[in-house]
């Protein structure tokens, strides 16, 4: 009898449309996570519901449409369609690769209970962020565990529950890197995804907080699930791999909320250099898998007007990975071994 094998990718998510309702659908449904804004569900309904969904809705839906291709759709979910089409050449009929979304479309609910009528007899996680961190690939994980925990026969389950530290994975990066002739910026940044301090000091058991477990120095068995301590590591391996000295990169975090989140914030870091007369700069954000709101509005547009502002001429954003050869075959050796 032949074994019966998914292998189930998990990405974010991204609204149905550009349109201020299902942009509003979509951010009361992420934001409305308890791994996502981790406090009491009282609280996080009133200010969610009450305040940052309203109030942000709007906005939001404007930088959607200024990202958002008429034929194509959200870039997002192009790039990890693409990504799990590519990926179901690679590795044969011997697989059935799936994809779902943590937030809307296609729903974890919809791809599951397609699953389960096929019966498979192992299923193959693979979460689309490199970097563990509770509000990404804890909650994609949850809500996986949820759904299938209520199926009568449940399969074998693997999950990849990161992989930040894979050589091929940073090699990925590297080649993205080398598309540009990274001499000719005068500093390097690494964004990544912001998180509330808080959320790392969670990972901690041993009663210390984060910044008393040195995640900047390199990884120990305390800090390998520490989303602070993965980003460093991820930085220095790719920075090493393209011979970037250190004192011309810089990592950072975007996205924040408020000033309780990691540090230093990317877009305070990109002012800094602009003040002290940098032209031209140079960003990654190996976070992020498929390029998105994230890197191609946030950095790509926002963090551009803010360094012209201050003096600056060019930020120029790094592809992600989306759905090239290497990230495939990446992808396809880790599953695989």
């Amino acid at each position: 009898m032949k074994q019966k094998t998914a292998i189930l990718l998990l990405n974010l998510g991204t609204p149905d449309s550009p349109l201020k309702s299902d942009v509003r659908r979509y951010l009361t449904q992420f934001l409305n996570d308890e791994r996502v804004i981790d406090i009491p569900w009282l609280s996080r309904t009133l200010l969610v519901n009450g305040v940052i969904v309203p109030f942000r809705a709007g906005n939001s839906s404007k930088l959607y449409k200024a990202i958002w291709d008429d034929t194509t759709g959200s870039p997002l979910l192009k790039h990890s369609t693409e990504l799990a089409k590519k990926l179901q050449l690679a590795v044969g009929s011997d697989y059935t690769v799936e994809l779902a979304m943590r937030y809307q479309k296609p729903s974890m609910e919809s791809v599951l209970e397609r699953m389960k009528k096929e019966g498979y007899h192992q299923i193959i996680v693979f979460p689309l962020f490199p970097q563990y961190a509770s509000s990404s690939t804890g909650s994609a994980l949850q809500r996986f565990m949820e759904i299938v925990s209520k199926w009568w026969v449940i399969p074998g389950i693997r999950i990849i529950s990161q992989y930040y530290d894979n050589p091929d994975y940073i090699n990925c990066i590297v080649n993205r890197g080398k598309q540009h002739d990274i001499s000719s910026y005068d500093h390097v940044i690494f964004s990544y995804h912001g998180l509330p301090e808080r959320q790392v000091d969670k990972v901690y058991t041993d009663g210390y907080l984060c910044k008393d477990h040195h995640c900047e120095d390199g990884l120990t068995d305390e800090n390998y699930y520490c989303y602070k301590a993965a980003c460093y590591h991820t930085t220095k391996a790719v920075a090493s791999a393209l011979h970037i000295p250190e004192d011309k990169y810089t990592l950072s975090f975007q996205s924040r909320l408020d000033d309780k989140w990691l540090q230093p914030f990317s877009d305070k870091v990109v002012e800094e250099l602009a003040k002290k007369g940098m032209k031209k700069v140079l960003v990654f954000s190996p976070a992020f898998t498929a390029d998105c709101l994230e890197t191609i509005y946030e950095i790509g547009t926002e963090y551009q007007e803010i360094f012209h502002k201050h003096g600056g001429e060019k930020i120029q954003l790094v592809e992600s990975l989306n759905s090239g050869d290497d990230w495939v075959e990446t992808i396809r050796q880790i599953v695989m071994s």
